[in-house]
Parts: structure tokens; C-alpha cells; sequence
């Protein structure tokens, strides 16, 4: 039998609590990697982190802080970065402003802070990996959550920068970019949730799959649903058709 290619990598993931994170936890020990559990509840990321057994550590608190500590628990470095902790605000236009700070603090700079703390350390033994899970609104959009969307879309466009920028010296850069996974975020979308995402939701394990798949043959873009391709490719074909037909699909869910 092969040995994986993460037998023995050094692993963070954030908000692995649940749904997507404790996934990519579970697959990424399985693969023989030591993986750090993270999230903001203690007792979520101790029962992630005891299901997995020997090769997994919690170390709960905020994303945007916890590259020290999960450094410290892998014995020194990092060699696998998941930017998986995210908020799933809903609100338009007219969503507090501390909605939005905190979308934007959570779904963008926590990654931002992330890459600060790790790409010193990843430039001078030239590899690194980051991982991004942004979601199908980061490309398209999402009706009904303008903050979530808005910040979704500044999370993609820093893993693009970050790939374009450090491909060439050994960093590795995925965005995960799912519809709808059967997580608790789908239920807090509500009935914009169960209108969009709803019909075609996965679980969260074939989410890492597709991750797992994507990282073997190099892929940036990582799509759990493949038709999400043929929707960003539309959308930019053809934008105002696209937008025409997304405000359809909104006035459907006002008046539902």
C-alpha cells in the first residue's frame, strides 16, 4: 500500500467543530497527518479532536489567533494551513454594521492573519499549503446575504493573490468552494437556504474529497459541485444575463 502524501504533515485546521472542518480533520489524520482541531467552543473542537484519537490535538480559541499555539502543539511548524472557520451572515444592504465588520473579520482577515503568521516560516523551507474554504458565493453569489457573499468574495480573491503571488516558491493554494453541505450553516441560512441550496446539499465528507482530489492534481479552484464551474463560466460570459436571471431567483424567494 503507498504511503500518503500527508503521512506525517503537520495540520491546523479552523472551525473543525463540525460540518466541513471536522471533516478535512478526520481525513487529513486518516491520511496519517498529526492535525490540530480548532474552534471557538472547547468542548467541539475536544470531541473532534478525541474521535480522531492519537493524531489530533484541540486547540480551541480564534482563528485569527491560533497559529502560535498550533505551531507550538505540532512541534514547531506548520506544513498544512485550513482557513476553514466561517460566519454565515445574513443581512442586505441595510445589515449593522457590526454584521458586516464581522463577516469581514472572520471569512477574510482571519485568513490574512493566518498567511502573515505562516508565510515566513513556508518561504524559507520554499512549501507551504493553504487552504481556503470559501464557499460557491465567493465565485457566484448567495441571495439574501450580502455580508456573507461580499466577504466570501474578498476570501477568494486573497487566495488568488496568495497563489499567483508564492506559487512559483513552493506554496500550495486551494479554495474550497461548495453550494450547499449539510452542516449547521445551512440550516442558519433559512429559507434562502432551503430554496438554493437545499435541493442539491452534500455532506461534508465528500467536500473533502473533492479537496483531496483537487490537492492531487494541483487544482486551485476545488468544486464539490461541478456545475458550479458552468455558473461562474456563465456569469462571466454573459454577466447581465446572469444577473437577470439571479434576480429571478429572487423575486421568487420574496415571494415564497
Amino acid at each position: 500500500m503507498p504511503v500518503s502524501a500527508y503521512q506525517d504533515q503537520r495540520v491546523v485546521v479552523t472551525g473543525a467543530g463540525g460540518g466541513i472542518g471536522a471533516a478535512l480533520a478526520h481525513r487529513f489524520a486518516a491520511e496519517g497527518a498529526t492535525v490540530v482541531v480548532n474552534d471557538l467552543d472547547p468542548a467541539k473542537a475536544a470531541a473532534v479532536a478525541g474521535a480522531i484519537g492519537a493524531r489530533a490535538v484541540a486547540v480551541p480559541g480564534d482563528a485569527s489567533t491560533v497559529v502560535a499555539q498550533a505551531r507550538e502543539a505540532l512541534g514547531g511548524a506548520v506544513d498544512v494551513y485550513c482557513a476553514n472557520a466561517g460566519l454565515a451572515s445574513g443581512g442586505d444592504a441595510f445589515a449593522d454594521e457590526e454584521v458586516w465588520a464581522a463577516a469581514w473579520d472572520t471569512n477574510v482577515m482571519a485568513h490574512v492573519r493566518a498567511a502573515r503568521a505562516l508565510l515566513p516560516d513556508w518561504l524559507e523551507r520554499g512549501g507551504g499549503r493553504f487552504v481556503s474554504t470559501v464557499s460557491a458565493a465567493g465565485l457566484l453569489t448567495m441571495i439574501g446575504a450580502a455580508p456573507y457573499s461580499v466577504s466570501k468574495h474578498g476570501a477568494l480573491a486573497f487566495a488568488e493573490w496568495l497563489s499567483l503571488t508564492y506559487r512559483h516558491r513552493g506554496v500550495q493554494v486551494h479554495a474550497i468552494c461548495p453550494q450547499g453541505v449539510r452542516t449547521d450553516m445551512l440550516t442558519a441560512a433559512g429559507s434562502a437556504g432551503e430554496l438554493v441550496l437545499a435541493p442539491t446539499a452534500i455532506e461534508p465528507d465528500a467536500v473533502a474529497e473533492a479537496l483531496f482530489d483537487g490537492m492531487e492534481k494541483g487544482r486551485f479552484l476545488i468544486l464539490p459541485h461541478p456545475e458550479v464551474a458552468d455558473y461562474y463560466a456563465a456569469r462571466a460570459g454573459d454577466p447581465d444575463r446572469w444577473l437577470g436571471n439571479m434576480n429571478r431567483l429572487q423575486q421568487k424567494w420574496e415571494s415564497s
